[in-house]
Parts: structure tokens; sequence; C-alpha cells
């Protein structure tokens, strides 16, 4: 069944404009509040955000529908998402919230939803509470004795920095390491330089400066390059970008060259199955990974097990096949020995202390795998469903065919915007970037015949 507010990552959408305004924000506090809301004891919510401008907006919404469900509400601040996912946890909270819109820019944001075990909400729950949001809530309010508190309680950030410190193992330092890092004028602004910092590392920080506006503008993983250049500027010995929320990370080695999430989970995989600590003999991974990844896993003895695109989706393949490490290509790295969720900066740790344990330089650590030629390229839709248009079944089903041997195929609508993504990936790239052109072309011609 569509859905008509969540996505692949909670509610999303540019502040302001529907389903992005404050009513919702506060509808869903309400709704929220009503579901979890079970048991005499006083429910508490904590309630975390990015630097995005909108954020004071939505936040003040979303107390206000929490408070009038009944809940007690902790507002932490800025503060990144893995961290909101832990405190729900250790504050025993009945849920978390984190408002953010993760990568995307500042115009945009979203409301991240999570458990009272620091989990992601499933999609059963999240239908419950989209079935809500359009009645009438009048009579889920408490009673006027019973309406909750809100109260904010910035100094919690420190207690997920010294969680992020502990995570690295205790006969490793960061003395001796110059380590540039890129916060996006995010989330992680103060905490992960802090870290860092108080770990041993000599820190050089950029993106640390938000104003409202700012948040991953030309910054942090999406926008690798002013990383790149500081990493030059300064000699560092590695570079670390974070996206808005902190949520994902890539690394940057010492000649400037990014290194995407499918390398870093290689060498984290690597670096624990020697270690003994690799649960599972496996890892999970979307099928957006590459194929290369695939393949040098398979030769080390690790399965890799696909999932649907959403690094909720890899937390669920975890949690069943009892695996502590997944992820995705764009760098959401989940290791559930330390949280429940992506974390960019404990995922940073992991890779730092592996280059710490080998002495060698980051070129050489996290070059693990030649990645396959991989092409991927987006189809926007406005309306119709091009994607069951006979002639784009048979054009699809040409190219599969095509690549069988040799490759993978993926076409999906974006959980996020109104596109078609095409990716294919084979050993000849040619014959990979003529495949997508043409299915690009077909479900075009498709489209625009609606």
């Amino acid at each position: 069944m569509k859905r008509k507010y969540f996505g692949t990552d909670g509610i999303r959408g540019q502040s302001n404009i529907f389903p992005m305004t404050p009513d919702l924000a506060m509808r869903v506090g309400i709704a929220v509040g009503t579901i979890f809301r079970n048991g005499a004891h006083r429910h508490r919510v904590v309630i975390g955000k990015d630097t995005r401008l909108s954020g004071y907006m939505l936040e003040n919404a979303m107390v206000a529908g929490f408070t009038a469900a009944g809940l007690d509400v902790f507002l932490l601040g800025p503060i990144p998402t893995p961290g909101v996912a832990m405190l729900t946890r250790s504050l025993r909270a009945d849920i978390g919230v984190m408002i953010s819109a993760s990568h995307n820019p500042f115009q945009d944001n979203g409301i991240k939803l999570f458990g009272p075990d620091g989990y992601k909400l499933s999609d059963d729950i999240e239908a419950k509470i989209e079935a809500l949001l359009d009645q009438d809530l009048s009579g889920q309010l408490a009673k006027a004795e019973d309406i909750g508190r809100a109260k904010r309680v910035d100094g919690d950030i420190y207690r997920y920095l010294e969680h992020a410190k502990r995570t690295l193992p205790r006969d490793v330092t960061l003395q001796g390491l110059r380590i540039a890092i890129d916060c996006a004028n995010g989330a992680a602004y103060k905490v992960a330089p802090q870290a860092l910092w108080e770990l041993g590392a000599e820190v050089v920080s950029i993106g640390t400066e938000p104003n409202g506006v700012n948040i991953n503008l030309d910054c942090g993983s999406t926008h690798p390059a002013a990383l790149s250049r500081k990493v030059h500027e300064v000699r560092a010995d590695i570079g670390i970008a974070l996206d808005g929320d902190a949520d994902r990370v890539l690394i940057v080695d010492e000649n400037g060259t990014v290194i995407d999430g499918d390398q870093l989970m290689a060498v984290i995989a690597d670096s624990w199955a020697e270690d003994g600590t690799l649960r599972g003999g496996a890892i999970a991974a979307t099928v957006m990974s590459n194929l290369g990844l695939e393949r040098y896993l398979k030769g080390r003895g690790i399965e890799l097990r696909r999932t649907k695109v959403g690094d909720r989706y890899v937390v669920e393949q975890m949690r069943q096949d009892g695996l502590n490490v997944g992820g995705e290509q764009s760098g959401h790295i989940v290791l559930s020995d330390f949280g429940t969720t992506g974390d960019g900066l404990v995922a940073a740790l992991q890779i730092l202390a592996v280059v710490k344990r080998l002495g060698k330089p980051v070129s050489e650590v996290c070059h693990r795998f030649e990645p396959v030629p991989q092409v991927l390229k987006n189809v926007r839709v406005s309306a119709g469903k091009p994607l069951e248009d006979a002639a784009v079944r048979q054009a699809i089903a040409d190219a599969e065919a095509e690549l069988a041997k040799s490759g993978r195929l993926l076409i999906r609508p974006s959980g996020t915007e109104p596109l078609i993504r095409v990716m294919a990936e084979g050993d000849d790239r040619g014959q990979v970037e003529r495949i997508v052109d043409g299915l690009i072309n077909v479900i075009g011609s498709a489209r625009n015949a609606a």
C-alpha cells in the first residue's frame, strides 16, 4: 500500500510545504503519543534535531503535540541521530524523535522516529500512525491535569560523546594522527571534533559554523571536495566527512581520494572477522552496494546479504540474521555492538582503529577491492506508472538477460523524490552505460506518453 506521509526514512519534505508543516508535526506528536501511551507510568519522549532553521518551528510543534497527548518531553538540542537513538534507551523514553532531513539541503526537513528499544519504527507502526494522522484527534488529548511537561537537557549530548569514545578499543589511541573532519555544519559540529580531540588526535575542523541555512551546503559527505582540499592543505593523515545528522560517513585518504561506504564495510568486516568478533559470517548491505564488495567478501569467506534501500532495512536484516555489521554505499554504517542505527562517528573510529593497528596509510588500509563500473541515472516522473508500460518491461527484461553473467541491474522508484532510479553495474563500463542510457530513454518515452 502506498504511504501518504512516510518514506524510506520517516517523514520528509520541504519545510512549510505539506507534509512538512507545523500542523502535521503537531499531529504526529499527538498520534505517536497516542500509540505509545501504554501503562500508568509518566510517559516521556526525547527530541533531537540538526541545525536547520526550520528545526525550531517543527520542534515546538511536536512539543505541543506530545504534551497535548500527555507525554513529558526532553529536548536535546542539536545532536547526531545515533545520539537520539542511544538516549531514547538510556533515558528509558517511550519514543525518540530526530528532526532532520539528513543529507538534504536546509530547505528540507524530516521526522525520524525511534521506539523505546532505540530502533526505527516498523512499517506496521508507521501505518498505524498514518491511519491516525487524517482522523479527528481531539478525543486523544490528555485531561488538563495530565498535560505533559517539557524541558531542555542540552548536557545529555555529552553522554553520547562518552558512549562514542568507549567504542574505540582500549589499546588504541589516536595520538600521532592529524585528522581533518567536516561536520557539514550539522548536528555533530560540537561533539565529533571534541571526541576525536579527547582521544588524542590533532583535529582540524571544517563545517562547524552552522547558521541555520548552510547545513550540507558544499560540505559534508555529499560534497567531500571541501574536505579533500583541507586534507591536502593541512597534510592530514585522514579526513572524515559526516552528513547533516551524522548518521553517515565517508573517508578521505591522505591523497584526497574519497572512500565510500562499501570500502569501509569491507575494512570493518575484515578486521572483525580476523578478531573473531564478526557475527553470522556475513554483513548486510543494500542492493546499491557494488558488486566488487560482494566478490571481495566472498573471497574472504564472508557473505553479503542484500536488502532494500534504506538503513532501516539493513538493520532489520541484521536483527533477523544475528549480524553485527551492515550499511550502505552512501556511508550509513550500522555496528549493532555499539548502536541501533547508522553512526558516522563510531564507524570512523573503527576505521581509525584499523589504521592505527596496521600502521599503514589510509590509502592502503581502505582500498580493499576495485569497484565494478556502476552507473546510476534518474528519470523524473510526475504522474503515471511508466514501469508498468509493456515496452519498458520488455526493455528491462532484455537488459537483465544481457547482464545476467557479468553484472546487475536495479530499477526502483525513489523513496524520497518523484524519481525512478536506474542502476546497472558490470565488468564492461561501455556496456553498462549503454544499457542505462537505453532504459532511461525508454522510461522517459513511456512517462511522456502517459
